[in-house]
């Protein structure tokens, strides 16, 4: 039998900061994905921390993905960059429970990384914001204040009622992130509540005049969802003028910025945020375009009183102060705040929009070079961080047997998508490891995966 002592740390850490660097020092030439394998059993005693540690690293490390790494292009991942590891490491380390302000300047300092990301959206401070694991969960909360926002407009307390006997809500938008439909399924609304609205043509922006003939077919509480950022090729609904609408028809505006809120730092994309203070809620992914280390995001809304009647917590014990819990999901919240605040400290808006701005402009030169392979097509203009395109032959079955010699190969990892219906290929570049050099070995891993 084995024993936590704090003895152990004395060679336990340095033997874990030793693993990861090396294991950091490969990600530019391991394999962008890894082949799964069976996990290794666990032993029936505990053999120790450190020889815990030496089964990790043989057995598992071998199988894990280079997702930290410059070319593994699937989702929209991006990578812990140094600041933000320290802060995450640190994090466990200072074991805080954020959820709350005694005792400790935790949540203090959560407040101030909100502060520091709203500034850096360009936001004011009409929005107030929590830490929440991600994009999901951000999601869940913005459309919980809208659920008990819209309904207390009906004269509902859904949060003290429930659903019963409250008016449907329907959700309309052009290109809605899935996501939405597991909140909306989440919080009793229903995926079915959600209205598919026609987008543009050839675009995956919703069509602003369709958007105001949906909203004017019902008088029911309506909740509009924008994609800043849609997630096939990062197309921008125009979220001034959704604002507009959203206000004539009383609806509630909720944008899905989970990474493009960070085109505002891109001169060349900024103009593309236009009215997001207008809008009721946003959602921002910060393991995304800020690589922090997974899971991080955070919820922004103009209605911190609703997000506070879904999610206050009563108890003696809890007090009815402003603490964070009470506005987000979580009664224990990790110190997650931490690596974000370290991220802005470090590098500053300006060292954060520098990579920002390469990724976009190592985007279209991806594009560029897609275009120029015969076996390829671009399905549509790069219109940020995302190259989105497709076999010029074959189907579903071609597509996926290019991907897996692809994730054979090792160079380069991307995810499969359909756009308009066709079977397609994403790749999203987020890394702040990413450079030129990393294009061109994805274009040659491509030509050379065509040929078989």
């Amino acid at each position: 039998m084995s024993t936590p002592s704090p003895a152990e740390l004395d060679t336990l850490l340095p033997a874990t900061q030793r693993a990861a660097a090396e294991w950091l020092a490969t990600l530019g030439t391991r394999a962008a994905a890894a082949t799964p394998a069976a996990a290794p059993a666990l032993p029936a005693r505990g053999i120790g921390a450190d020889a815990a540690l030496a089964l990790l690293r043989d057995r598992i490390e071998p199988h894990l993905s280079a997702s930290p790494g410059p070319r593994y292009w699937g989702f929209v991942t991006g990578g812990a960059t140094p600041a933000a590891l320290a802060g995450d490491w640190l994090a466990s380390a200072y074991d805080q429970n954020a959820s709350h302000d005694g005792g400790s300047i935790a949540a203090t300092i959560e407040r101030e990384a909100v502060a520091g990301l709203r500034t850096l959206f360009g936001m004011t401070d009409v929005h107030a914001g929590w830490f929440t694991s991600g994009g999901t969960g951000s999601n869940i909360a913005s459309l919980a204040a809208a659920r008990h926002a819209l309904l207390a407009r009906r004269g509902h307390d859904a949060a003290e009622l429930g659903l019963d006997g409250a008016p449907r809500i329907r959700v309309l938008a052009g290109s809605a992130h899935a996501s939405i439909g597991k909140a909306l399924a989440i919080l009793g609304i229903g995926r079915r509540a959600l209205v598919p609205v026609a987008t543009r043509r050839g675009r995956t922006a919703v069509d602003i005049d369709a958007m105001e003939t949906a909203l004017a077919a019902s008088d029911a509480p309506t909740i509009l969802v924008a994609s800043a950022g849609e997630v096939n090729t990062g197309d921008f609904d125009d979220l001034a003028a959704l604002a507009q609408l959203a206000r004539a028809h009383d609806a509630w505006l909720h944008v899905d910025g989970a990474f493009g809120l960070f085109a505002t730092l891109d001169p060349e994309h900024a103009e593309k945020l236009a009215g997001i203070d207008a809008a009721d809620s946003i959602t921002v992914d910060l393991h995304k375009w800020l690589n922090v280390p997974y899971d991080s995001g955070v919820v922004f809304t103009r209605h911190a009183a609703a997000l506070r009647a879904v999610f206050r917590s009563t108890a003696a014990y809890l007090g009815e102060s402003d603490d964070p819990l009470h506005h987000v999901a979580e009664n224990s919240r990790r110190f997650r705040a931490l690596p974000a605040w370290m991220t802005l400290a470090a590098y500053g808006r300006d060292g954060i929009a520098t990579w920002v701005a390469r990724h976009n402009a190592l985007a279209r030169k991806l594009g560029t070079g897609i275009a120029a392979l015969p076996a390829f097509e671009l399905l549509d203009e790069v219109r940020l961080n995302i190259v989105c395109f497709a076999l010029r032959t074959g189907g579903t079955d071609a597509r996926d047997a290019l991907l897996a010699r692809l994730a054979t190969d090792g160079r380069v990892y991307l995810t499969p998508t359909v756009l308009h219906g066709r079977p397609a290929i994403r790749a999203a570049l987020a890394n702040w490891r990413t450079e030129a050099a990393d294009v061109d070995i994805a274009l040659a891993a491509f030509t050379d995966a065509v040929r078989g």
